[in-house]
């Protein structure tokens, strides 16, 4: 008995072919995302993904850091990409909008805490039901990634872009970690554990990403990167 028809005798007749159908037709669904988000954001211009988490408040330093980056990436002609929600995201797309800059915000549709913040452009803003369709976006039309505190989300999206870079799944760009002091513990272990201990990575890998403190430093990163290898935005 294959694996198929041990899943069927598991259901009814009837459940089984509503199955069928439902994944089925996911998979329209699935590509109109795709599509949707391929035809919007080609048209963008050269962007730069800030990174970091939805719970962080005004207040917070972080957040005037995040407001910052945007204002200084702008200044450099690139536009900004954010998850589009609370927090870090909301800074980034405010720093862009309020400098006049390209403000851009891929929303995600959660049962909390997601809500599109009020600083992205009006034909800019994009909503997604899949985080795997959203996250080919961010790695597509991207130049770069500010990277700041965060939680799982911020994590996934940003292991996900180092092991990517590290397969040469995607071309290398620059991938920059704000916030010495919360990512040191991270770091430090990657290096004793990850590295030295264990080996599970090279050497080389720990160039993938860089560690600053400021906007200042984050954004001349990635200016600089492109300066260096002689590379243009990828429009």
């Amino acid at each position: 008995m294959n694996s198929e028809q041990k899943i069927r005798d598991a259901f009814s007749d009837k459940n089984w072919q509503e199955i069928k159908v439902t994944d089925s037709w996911q998979i329209f669904k699935i590509m109109a995302e795709f599509v949707d988000g391929f035809e919007k954001l080609a048209k963008i211009g050269p962007c730069v993904s800030i990174f970091g988490s939805a719970r962080t408040k005004e207040t917070n330093k972080y957040y005037q850091i995040a407001v910052e980056c945007g204002k200084l990436l702008t200044d450099n002609g690139y536009g900004v990409i954010t998850g589009g929600g609370p927090g870090i995201m909301e800074a980034g797309n405010k720093g862009a909008f309020q400098n006049g800059g390209k403000s851009v915000g891929l929303n995600i549709d959660l049962p909390f805490e997601q809500h599109n913040n009020n600083f992205i452009d009006s034909n800019k803003l994009l909503e997604f039901d899949y985080f795997f369709i959203r996250k080919v976006m961010f790695m597509k039309y991207s130049q770069g990634f500010i990277v700041l505190p965060g939680g799982m989300g911020t994590m996934d999206e940003l292991f996900e872009a180092i092991t990517l870079i590290q397969t040469e799944k995607i071309a290398r760009f620059p991938i920059v970690l704000v916030g010495i002091s919360y990512w040191s513990g991270l770091i430090e272990w990657i290096k004793t554990q990850m590295l030295a201990t264990e080996s599970n990575i090279s050497p080389e890998d720990l160039n993938l990403f860089r560690l600053v403190d400021t906007a200042d430093e984050a954004v001349e990163h990635i200016v600089r990167f492109y300066e260096k290898y002689k590379l243009k935005p990828n429009f």
